[in-house]
């Protein structure tokens, strides 16, 4: 059956020397996979690997399959024209980590509208914002409403934090963080992306609170994996 849908591109591997394969979030029918047959040969107009950079949203016509086969394109559009985020640095490198992080922690074949929301206007805010050194870091904790593990904040004013619970509590253990990380971290919970420029984060700040949230990730997804993507975005932020 060909459908229509709203995609964001998350992931792309070459097949064969003229192909390619790309993971897309889509607003209809959850995760899909896509073979652009003679993608990086074809010079006609219609499918273009231009149109498969990190985050791209997009507009597909497209034949799926049943699970575990590839689908195929038949139409595709830009669906939102960024103006930014594949042309400043700092927001391509959070571009490509995100996508990253999206690629390894969203498996389901499902329509999720709210996710797909989420992820449509946080990226929208992105590119049309220039103060953007803490996006992904609320952006990452933000997602985990999605993903079934958001902070409790029910005793927030306890010492310390339990990664692996996901609540504050008085007591500590190799999982808990306490002192400045623990203000980062309650700083960070207390904040949405239009206040963002207000939070006074340092780079050392910065770093200690996108190591815990990469820490949390990895204690609520089994078989998460930290993405190759990251050394360069702490490289990135790293002064600023």
């Amino acid at each position: 059956m060909i459908q229509k849908t709203k995609a964001i591109v998350l992931n792309t591997i070459k097949y064969g020397d003229t192909s390619l394969i790309a993971t897309c979030y889509t607003e209809k029918y959850g995760l899909k996979s896509y073979l652009l047959k003679g993608v990086l040969r074809s010079k006609k107009r219609g499918v273009k690997a231009a149109y498969f950079q990190p985050l791209m949203q997009l507009c597909l016509t497209a034949r799926h399959n049943d699970k575990g086969y590839l689908n195929t394109i038949r139409e595709i559009e830009i669906n939102h024209f960024y103006q930014s985020v594949y042309t400043d640095i700092k927001k391509q490198t959070i571009a490509l980590f995100l996508a990253e992080i999206l690629y390894r922690t969203i498996k389901e074949e499902e329509e999720n509208t709210s996710l797909f929301k989420y992820l449509e206007t946080a990226f929208l805010w992105l590119d049309t914002h220039d103060h953007i050194a803490n996006f992904h870091l609320l952006f990452l904790l933000k997602l985990t409403k999605f993903l079934g593990f958001y902070p409790s904040t029910s005793l927030e004013k306890e010492g310390y934090f339990d990664l692996l619970e996901g609540q504050f509590t008085a007591s500590s253990n190799q999982h808990t963080i306490t002192g400045k990380k623990l203000d980062s971290f309650r700083k960070i919970l207390g904040t949405h992306f239009d206040v963002l420029e207000g939070v006074g984060f340092s780079a050392e700040n910065r770093q200690d609170l996108l190591s815990i949230l990469i820490q949390y990730f990895e204690l609520h997804l089994t078989g998460f994996i930290k993405p190759k993507s990251l050394a360069v975005l702490s490289a990135v932020f790293k002064s600023v």
